[in-house]
């Protein structure tokens, strides 16, 4: 039953917008200016139908950029209830503060800006907590968790977030690409996925895995078992 609930979670929810948000368009423009990657269109629409489904209390979202897929996100909550908190998490200061205006324009959803890289934050949640000094690093729990990362440390970043998904939380990502040419073995990106074919075996018993092809990427998504 929860095998069939994720892959329901990943369908596209027609009661909803297909047009990108006013917001989101020209965060799209202003990659293409920055000469920055973004997931596709599809992808990012996609995840937007997935969460909203959720309807989570707590989202986290890992290298969020300059906030392309957010401001999505944070158009569909714009004025909605149900949602405490959008923690967004940016590994360095260069686009925090961008990050931050883009919250400031949707003022009614409660957001907050974590800069640190996912595994540093993850680390100090676990210390935090056997301490419980000061305020937590970042969120206990979430109920939707999105993972962004370079092929080279995606496979960490997930195992990094997982812990953090509440019993019938989400977490996303879109699958990388295979290293492509003749690779040395030593290769950043070879050794990257690699490392993403093992935490599909490893996670796969422990967790509903779902796949989602979609133009431009294909969404893989993990659902506790228990």
């Amino acid at each position: 039953m929860r095998e069939e609930a994720l892959v329901a979670i990943l369908a596209a929810d027609k009661e909803l917008s297909r047009d990108e948000p006013e917001v989101a368009a020209n965060i799209g423009l202003q990659l293409e200016h920055m000469g920055l990657t973004t997931w596709s269109i599809s992808v990012r629409r996609r995840i937007r139908d997935a969460i909203a489904r959720v309807s989570p209390k707590n989202i986290i979202q890992t290298g969020a950029g300059i906030g392309h897929l957010s401001a999505w996100i944070l158009d569909h909550f714009e004025g909605k209830e149900g949602l405490e908190n959008f923690q967004i998490i940016e590994e360095g200061n260069r686009f925090a503060v961008i990050l931050t205006r883009l919250c400031q324009r949707y003022s009614s959803v409660s957001t907050s800006i974590k800069v640190g890289s996912p595994g540093l934050l993850a680390s100090e949640l676990k210390a935090w907590k056997i301490s419980k000094v000061g305020d937590s690093p970042m969120l206990e729990s979430a109920e939707a968790i999105i993972v962004d990362a370079p092929m080279e440390r995606l496979a960490d970043d997930i195992n990094a977030m997982l812990p953090l998904l509440s019993k019938n939380g989400v977490l996303f990502t879109v699958e990388p690409n295979p290293p492509v040419g003749d690779r040395d073995e030593g290769d950043a990106e070879v050794i990257g996925f690699n490392k993403w074919m093992e935490l599909i075996r490893e996670t796969n018993e422990s967790y509903h895995l779902a796949f989602a092809p979609l133009f431009g990427g294909t969404i893989v998504a993990w659902l506790p078992k228990n």
